[in-house]
């Protein structure tokens, strides 16, 4: 049971006079369950804006440890974090911001042998992966555990975001973007490079649909693709369909 007291009233006061939350809304968002893959780039603004909203319970999985090089666009990290765990200076920094949000972490790889029990209790999973195995790793469970689908990628001043909402029938999935999966080497920071205002922007939005979708909003990226460069301000959103003989579709 939620305890709402003036703490927490004040906390929220600035998202609560939102006529589209209000006292209900942040309930809703009190009582999500969220599962971040990825703790770098996009896991980072996704994490930190998500415990800042109230959400209360924060899965994160990760097996790196903080670089010299993730820290101009790893924004919860600083010169004093170099060569720990992600995940444990996330659980550290997150509770500082948040004592409300419980924080769960799990310093390994997501494969096809723990994923079934990782995400089993979370209601949203978000990819901030920067490979497509695990992306269409993701896809797949999401699909077979009706799970809510939020997928980030990035690459240079570049970004994508898909929401996927599998509890409906009619969802599409990544596989009906993607018919054949892309390499790998257009998400390598380290050979593309990536701008961290970038990463940030990109995550900052993964976020914002992950709100929306907590709090029920109609208006929200499901089944469609928001494209967009950050060097010329251009975006767009496309739309697509579910196909035939997909693994959505059996």
């Amino acid at each position: 049971m939620m305890k709402i007291d003036k703490i927490y009233l004040d906390r929220y006061s600035r998202q609560i006079v939102l006529k589209n939350i209000g006292i209900t809304g942040q309930k809703k968002i009190t009582s999500s369950k969220v599962f971040i893959v990825g703790a770098g780039g996009l896991g980072c603004p996704v994490a930190d804006l998500l415990c800042r909203a109230g959400v209360g319970e924060i899965g994160i999985i990760d097996y790196d440890k903080i670089s010299l090089s993730n820290l101009n666009r790893q924004t919860l990290f600083d010169t004093s974090d170099l060569n720990k765990y992600k995940v444990d200076i996330l659980k550290k920094k997150l509770k500082k911001i948040n004592p409300l949000t419980k924080v769960n972490i799990f310093k390994n790889r997501i494969d096809n042998k723990n994923i079934n029990k990782l995400i089993s209790k979370y209601q949203i999973i978000v990819d901030a992966s920067d490979n497509f195995k695990t992306k269409f790793l993701l896809n797949e469970k999401s699909i077979k555990y009706k799970k809510k689908l939020v997928v980030g990628a990035i690459s240079k001043f570049d970004g994508h975001i898909f929401v996927f909402n599998f509890n409906n029938n009619k969802s599409a999935c990544l596989k009906c973007f993607y018919q054949e999966k892309p390499s790998d080497e257009i998400l390598n920071c380290d050979q593309e490079g990536i701008l961290g205002t970038t990463a940030n922007i990109v995550g900052s939005l993964q976020a914002n649909e992950i709100i929306k979708i907590i709090i029920g909003s109609k208006n929200n990226l499901t089944n469609s693709i928001l494209i967009l460069n950050t060097l010329n301000l251009k975006q767009r959103i496309v739309k697509f369909k579910k196909i035939k003989k997909c693994i959505c579709d059996l």
